[in-house]
């Protein structure tokens, strides 16, 4: 696999090594209870790509985080260009040539695409006042150039996660810095838009840019970094040129160990139908779903951004409530007009955005993890069974195993893979006999997808019935009993796993 992935690689195998544009040595960075970085160092050359890699946790985000000025190192040195610099905030370091694309998406949703990308540098007219036209222009001149088709009028709110993800990286772009730090920036894009994003690396890049790429993606190490460093546990592991190890190689330097089996799929008992599901609609979303869900079985749910997969997902735990069509639970027609409707039914639902619908980021571990199970199993009398209720928080922290001193920590302090494993023990709480999982691994490394798998197919040999929608089709081929799969909000096929390939997934995909 490893050579047949460098031989793709084209000339990037060629990439000259000039001295380091960036260089980390002994950076340490402790939070309460935890220590996220320990003595690390990291070196960044002009011109080239530079993989991050290590499970959620390995302090990966955090480093990227110092070298933008978002936090401060406890102790270490960055030197830029051979010079020690000292970074006291985000500003700062963009006036330093740095600018980082975070894993998890910051503009300003009602605002339009050409203010956010321009913020704080708008041009003015000789009235001191925002010259939109200028500010059009300027936007469309930088989309022309990386090619990116999006309208700058349009407020962000209107946009896709994976047209948010190119504004992000346009923003990003528009800097003009000599280091550009991406974390996960692929999390959300099809096949097709990776391949626009890796053209536009490739463009900067030859521009003598430095990139530091974080990523979960083995099969993106190989196509378009340079090189990759590892972090375990907050401490630096190793650097190699990308064509001289195999993913096997990489993945034993992330976890200390062999990940075996990445999908753990377990053959058990399938029993009744308890979801039906016929013509199901929202006017001008999606219509005519229609398909049939059985005790202990893993639905793939497939098909591209945009196809309509998560509105499916919406309308079933009354999210966005279906227009048109059928809901039966154990052959009983449901009307779920809100997610209460779904809960009472024994539904769960783990969405897509762990952001902007998932966590509440402010608020620490256990209000998280509660807040789905408050009205119903751990009330008596009017009063919260709180002792009986931390107890199985912490039981279940410790199952997925959330890397946190403790449930008070809030929740936007922990990486983007634990705040994933936290949303995920908020509806196994519920014990829901239905669970809808919307990309339960999106930004998840590899250990812990693999821990992630194994619990999904638990559930379902104790006869969890699981609807299951991801964009990593080895994962829908891998977990699935069948592949339910969807293209622009219209169902085209459902495959049993015996038959179901990722030819056949993509051509109903995209017919």
């Amino acid at each position: 696999m490893s050579d047949t992935l460098t031989a793709e690689r084209g000339p990037l195998a060629s990439a000259t090594a000039p001295a380091p544009l960036l260089e980390i040595e002994g950076i340490r960075k402790a939070f309460p209870g935890v220590v996220a970085l320990d003595n690390v160092r990291f070196a960044l050359r002009a011109g080239t790509v530079h993989a991050l890699m290590g499970e959620n946790g390995a302090g990966k985000s955090t480093l990227m985080k110092i070298i933008a000025g978002v936090y401060t190192p406890d102790a270490g040195e960055i030197r830029l260009k051979g010079e020690p610099v000292t970074l006291h905030g985000p500003l700062d370091a963009l006036n330093h040539g740095i600018a980082m694309i975070h894993q998890e998406l910051n503009l300003m949703p009602f605002m339009t695409v050409a203010e956010n990308i321009w913020i704080r540098r708008e041009p003015k007219n000789r009235f001191g006042l925002v010259d939109h036209a200028e500010l059009r222009l300027r936007t469309q001149r930088l989309f022309n150039r990386l090619s990116i088709d999006i309208d700058p009028e349009t407020e962000v709110r209107y946009l896709s996660v994976a047209n948010r993800q190119m504004v992000e990286i346009a923003k990003a772009v528009s800097f003009d810095s000599d280091v550009l730090i991406m974390d996960e920036p692929t999390s959300a894009l099809t096949e097709r838009e990776v391949a626009h994003l890796f053209r536009i690396i490739r463009q900067l890049r030859e521009q003598g840019k430095g990139i530091v790429y974080i990523t979960h993606k083995m099969n993106e190490l190989f196509e378009i970094a340079d090189e990759f460093s590892v972090f375990r546990d907050g401490k630096y592991i190793g650097t190699h040129a990308s064509q001289d190890v195999t993913r096997d190689d990489i993945i034993r330097m992330m976890v200390g160990r062999e990940i075996t089996q990445m999908f753990p799929k377990e053959t058990v008992p399938i029993g009744d139908v308890v979801l039906s599901v016929q013509d199901l609609g929202v006017e001008g979303v999606f219509s005519g779903v229609s398909f049939e869900l059985r005790a202990g079985e893993i639905l793939g749910l497939a098909g591209l951004v945009g196809s309509g997969r998560s509105n499916v997902a919406e309308a079933l735990f009354g999210v966005v409530p279906a227009t048109q069509g059928e809901i039966r639970l154990n052959g009983e027609v449901v009307h779920i007009r809100q997610p209460a409707d779904a809960l009472r039914h024994g539904m769960a639902f783990l969405t897509e955005d762990r952001k902007d619908t998932g966590c509440f980021l402010i608020l620490d571990i256990l209000s998280n993890m509660e807040t789905a199970v408050l009205h119903d199993r751990y009330v008596r009398w009017g009063f919260v069974q709180q002792k009986q209720l931390q107890a199985d928080c912490e039981a279940m922290s410790r199952t997925l195993r959330v890397k946190t001193p403790g449930l008070d920590e809030v929740i936007q302090n922990l990486s983007g893979g634990n705040q994933q494993k936290v949303l995920i023990g908020r509806w196994l709480l519920t014990k829901p006999r239905i669970l809808i999982l919307d990309e339960p691994t999106r930004g998840i490394d590899v250990g812990a997808k693999a821990e992630i798998h194994r619990l999904v197919s638990r559930l379902a040999g104790e006869g969890v019935a699981v609807l299951m929608i991801s964009s990593e089709m080895p994962e829908v081929l891998g977990m699935s009993d069948r592949v339910m799969v969807m293209h622009e909000g219209h169902m085209t096929g459902i495959l049993d796993r015996s038959e179901a390939d990722q030819v056949r997934v993509m051509e109903l995909a995209s017919r």
